[in-house]
């Protein structure tokens, strides 16, 4: 069951705005697979699939977010939302938002990280 609270750094995101990630996260990676599929298909030269770094990124951020209820997006802008989507709320202190910003940049670079392993893997796909 995902936090209800805001918890600097920890968590920064209710229900809704965890499913709303997870949803984003299935979606990229479909179009990462059917953009890996059709590239294989017209046999383009396999370095171009190397674009798929953008929409698995996506997906990763979107999972890694859903997975620990914290939008490194709402850290980067201080903001948190345990209620209806659009319904934010701005972290009052400032060591709050920097513990925020920490944990939003460690999401982006893990979505990155896995971003490129499976750029790099589709590329020797094949």
């Amino acid at each position: 069951m995902p936090e209800t609270n805001y918890i600097a750094g920890v968590c920064n995101i209710g229900t809704e705005e965890i499913i709303r990630r997870r949803n984003l996260g299935w979606i990229s990676l479909a179009v990462s697979a059917l953009l890996l599929t059709v590239l294989i298909l017209i046999e383009v030269n396999p370095w171009w699939r190397l674009f798929v770094f953008f929409p698995a990124t996506l997906s990763a951020s979107g999972f890694l977010q859903a997975y620990f209820g914290f939008c490194s997006g709402f850290a980067r802008k201080g903001l948190f939302n345990f209620g209806s989507l659009g319904q934010t709320q701005s972290v009052a202190d400032d060591p709050s938002r920097a513990k925020d910003r920490k944990r939003g940049n460690q999401i982006t670079l893990y979505a990155v990280i896995i971003g490129i392993v499976v750029a790099i893997v589709s590329v020797l796909v094949v």
